[in-house]
């Protein structure tokens, strides 16, 4: 295990890679964005655009957090493109999530609502949890899938994501140059190529996994997907700048549970437990994340992102457990089992119930 010679990225981290003077993928796309005609790439979004009958031009996936706020916003002020914004209620829903997606819409975006079958989410959930060490999977598939279902119902043929995490903050790379992916790679990046398998463990009916399963072939093949984050380059601290003064976005009176930060993730309470089994399986938790992204956009060094991520990121969400209990329906014994199976036995050890690691982060 080694640490990115720049911004704390770990080789433990999935599809990452690194050059011959241990900088990692994320570091390097950010010297390559300056290289990059940003206005080309536009260019490829304005002939989509230029040919557009319907009432919306695109969907917007967005929470109320700061990213799709910002992507929504930029579209509809700065490209004069009219998004149809979609949410995907979240599972164990947090207030001040709920407070931002109400403010963002107030501020004069077209919004739909979608709440997917809650039992078939919760035992997707609970099956993720279990089976993948992904505490909100369902939530996760339903995000695209469900999403591509409205696209498909209100004739919509765009849909335009927030950043591609996988480029942006180190892993695949194959979509650097690529205005457009599919769902084979979805599946196969963001759904960890269980998609089919945890979909078949689930006891519903077809009708009940409805916003689970992705659009008939005759349809999908007629939308495309895109990251914002190709067509500009992409800065988590402006967007959320921008999202605080035109779209109502609050931060969290506090920072974060398991980080430094208190303005991203607050829409709901799996995103900690997620988190912490990152950290687990992998050796870094949010902490790493947040201080990779301050140090990447120049607002922290090394050694400041090394001393928070050593506070923070081997945070236990005792606060949450009873929650996660009641939502997953299992014992504080089952759900330790699951935190025992997948936590990284080459990288923890557990002392007095809690795992520790047995690195040192440098």
């Amino acid at each position: 295990m080694f640490w990115c010679t720049n911004c704390l990225n770990t080789s433990t981290r999935p599809r990452i890679t690194f050059d011959k003077n241990g900088l990692c993928n994320a570091c390097q796309w950010v010297n390559e964005k300056k290289k990059i005609n940003w206005k080309s790439r536009q260019s490829v979004l304005k002939k989509i655009f230029s040919n557009k009958k319907n009432n919306y031009d695109c969907i917007v996936p967005v929470s109320g957090g700061k990213d799709g706020s910002y992507v929504a916003y930029t579209l509809k002020k700065k490209f004069n493109i009219n998004p149809l914004c979609v949410t995907i209620r979240p599972p164990l829903e947090l207030e001040l999530g709920n407070t931002n997606l109400r403010n963002f819409i107030n501020a004069g975006f077209d919004h739909i609502h979608v709440s997917p079958n809650n039992k078939v989410m919760k035992d997707l959930n609970k099956i993720g949890f279990q089976d993948k060490g992904f505490p909100y999977y369902g939530w996760l598939i339903s995000i695209f899938t469900s999403v591509l279902k409205i696209a498909v119902s209100m004739n919509i043929d765009l849909i335009v994501y927030a950043e591609d995490g996988e480029v942006e903050y180190g892993g695949s790379n194959l979509t650097k140059d690529k205005p457009f992916f599919d769902a084979i790679y979805a599946k196969k990046i963001y759904f960890e190529g269980g998609y089919d398998k945890v979909l078949k463990k689930i006891k519903a009916k077809d009708s009940e996994k409805a916003f689970f399963k992705f659009p008939e072939n005759d349809h999908l093949k007629k939308i495309k997907l895109t990251h914002w984050s190709y067509f500009e380059n992409w800065d988590p601290y402006r967007n959320y700048l921008i999202a605080k003064k035109y779209c109502g976005l609050n931060e969290h009176t506090e920072s974060n549970a398991s980080t430094f930060t208190n303005f991203a993730q607050n829409d709901q309470a799996l995103y900690v437990l997620h988190t912490y089994m990152m950290y687990l399986k992998f050796g870094f938790g949010r902490a790493t994340q947040d201080a990779g992204i301050e140090i990447r956009r120049g607002a922290m060094t090394r050694t400041q992102g090394l001393n928070l991520v050593k506070m923070y990121d081997n945070f236990y969400p005792k606060d949450f457990i009873n929650l996660y209990l009641d939502y997953y329906k299992i014992s504080l014994k089952q759900f330790n089992f699951i935190i025992d199976k997948w936590a990284n036995k080459k990288l923890f050890k557990k002392n007095k119930g809690i795992w520790k690691p047995k690195f040192s982060v440098k």
